[in-house]
């Protein structure tokens, strides 16, 4: 007899065991008067032990099943990478009405995670299939290219369902992207309540606190009861982008304090919202740079900011979704001018190879003119070297190092004044540290680099002298340019993220070899 048939015995046999309990359960259970009429009999104590242990066993065995489907990956609920898997697959079907469904149950980020995969036509294809209800979040998410291009193909009266329903702060992004008249033209479809907050946000200048906040926050009264701050909150609270922290004002909306939701809920309804309000409110101005608000984020561990302009109005809120953004968009901007590349704000994959070019070649020619005077410095001494070619073996290394060495303090340099450690007037605290460390490091290099030469190199102690004394003096003159040249930097108002590697280098590079030449001459009478 096979496994199979043996399989399909039990189950039929466990099968007829469990119609048997029922029945006879049903039988037990039943009124006396049925009992009676069927003339039924109690069943012996081993049969119904018989039949509970083979119901027990059925069960075990169904628990043991579900656990193996669960380790198997078969678990109901699919996790956000699954989901994603699914809905594309709905794509390459081109099953619209499953898409339209699982887009519906999906976070609205991942869903425009796999949308922005698609060509221009597909996306505006599937855009149109999703909920009317999540198609504005979804094309929040899109990167800002891909809005610009849809908004273009969309149909006014769906692009402008699209603005009416972002909120203001995304669409004045949008907005602030596009060609002028595309702008006016849209506007001019809105409702006169978007289009004047739009036009008020756009009007601030790039990369400050107005150009990143959005009006849609709550705002309550200073004299309002509880209660009707509660039912206010619950009237219009949906429209809002955070209800989690609400402002309150005076009659000319000068900011007064702040109450959670949490303090409402929990306070009596009757007494006034300036009773239980914090009064101690940090702020920023419309024109606070971007940067600056990003540190008083991450120095006070808000999710929310108000905004408020010179007469102390509250005029917006900044909440920390676009703080995120900030700080992705900083630390890119400066890893790019510490490579010696002019920062873009597209991505690396869809910027074009003419794009890329005028990016970079700015720095590259510039590091090029600045590196001849390299060049100018070894052919000076060119007769010199003659007389001791060996020396110039040891050129490539000693550059090098020079320049790593220098790398080295200006990054740190760099990342301290970012965070706000340091100031110019940290400057000579700053000298004397990198110099100390400087002549330990360059010590340490040096009699490392000593017993290479004399033992694998074999070369004269003078030489070798030669090249370890560079490799000291080399090193601190590179610690000092490396940190002082930020700070420079930043006091007249320039990017410290400017003077960095390939800069630095370059500077590093020409005072190597005037100090190995000074060295060599000094040392072994070269002239």
């Amino acid at each position: 007899m096979t496994d199979l048939e043996e399989k399909d015995i039990v189950e039929t046999d466990s099968d007829e065991i469990l119609e048997t309990s029922a029945a006879d359960t049903e039988n037990l259970t039943g009124s006396d008067e049925t009992e009676k009429a069927e003339n039924s009999v109690e069943l012996p104590p081993e049969i119904e032990e018989q039949i509970m242990n083979a119901a027990s066993a059925m069960v075990l065995e169904a628990d043991a099943n579900r656990a193996q489907d669960q380790e198997a990956g078969d678990d109901p609920e699919d996790d956000e990478e699954s989901q994603e898997e699914i809905l594309r697959s709905y794509i390459e079907q081109k099953n619209f009405k499953e898409f339209r469904k699982m887009a519906a149950e999906m976070n609205e980020a991942d869903v425009a995670s796999v949308m922005e995969e698609l060509d221009e036509a597909e996306l505006l294809k599937y855009f149109r299939v999703l909920p009317k209800n999540i198609a504005a979040d979804v094309f929040a998410y899109l990167p800002i290219d891909l809005q610009q291009s849809m908004i273009l193909m969309l149909t006014e009266g769906e692009a402008t369902n699209i603005i009416e329903n972002m909120y203001v702060d995304d669409a004045a992004d949008l907005f602030d992207e596009m060609p002028a008249n595309v702008v006016t033209r849209l506007l001019a479809k809105t409702s006169a309540e978007t289009r004047r907050t739009i036009n008020q946000l756009l009007k601030y200048p790039d990369d400050s606190a107005g150009s990143l906040m959005t009006t849609e926050y709550e705002a309550l009264k200073l004299h309002l009861k509880v209660s009707e701050a509660l039912q206010k909150i619950k009237n219009d609270g949906i429209d809002k982008e955070t209800i989690n922290t609400c402002y309150v004002i005076d009659r000319n909306r000068k900011l007064l304090g702040t109450v959670t939701l949490r303090s409402l809920l929990f306070a009596d309804p009757d007494i006034e919202v300036g009773d239980i309000m914090t009064e101690n409110v940090i702020s920023v101005t419309t024109l606070t740079d971007q940067e600056d608000v990003a540190r008083d984020f991450q120095k006070y561990d808000f999710s929310v900011m108000p905004v408020v302009d010179i007469e102390d109005r509250l005029v917006g809120i900044i909440t920390v979704d676009d703080i995120v953004d900030i700080l992705q968009q900083e630390a890119t901007e400066d890893i790019e001018k510490m490579a010696a590349i002019s920062p873009t704000d597209a991505p690396y994959i869809k910027t074009g190879v003419f794009e890329t070019w005028k990016k970079r070649i700015p720095w590259l020619l510039l590091l090029m003119i600045s590196a001849t005077f390299t060049g100018m410095i070894i052919a000076h001494f060119e007769d010199a070297l003659s007389k001791y070619v060996i020396l110039t073996s040891f050129i490539p290394m000693l550059m090098d190092t020079g320049g790593n060495a220098g790398s080295q303090a200006s990054v740190s340099i760099i990342r301290a004044l970012s965070l706000d450690e340091l100031s110019f007037s940290d400057l000579p605290k700053t000298v004397w540290k990198e110099s100390r460390v400087s002549l330990l490091v360059g010590a340490t290099l040096a009699v490392t680099n000593f017993g290479k030469l004399m033992i694998v190199d074999q070369v004269t102690p003078t030489v070798a002298a030669v090249v370890c004394l560079t490799l000291v003096v080399t090193v601190f003159v590179a610690k000092l340019v490396g940190c002082s040249l930020p700070m420079f930097a930043k006091k007249l108002g320039f990017d410290p993220a400017v003077m960095a590697s390939p800069f630095i280098t370059t500077i590093v590079d020409a005072l190597s070899l005037l100090i190995y030449f000074e060295f060599a001459t000094l040392i072994l009478g070269i002239a």
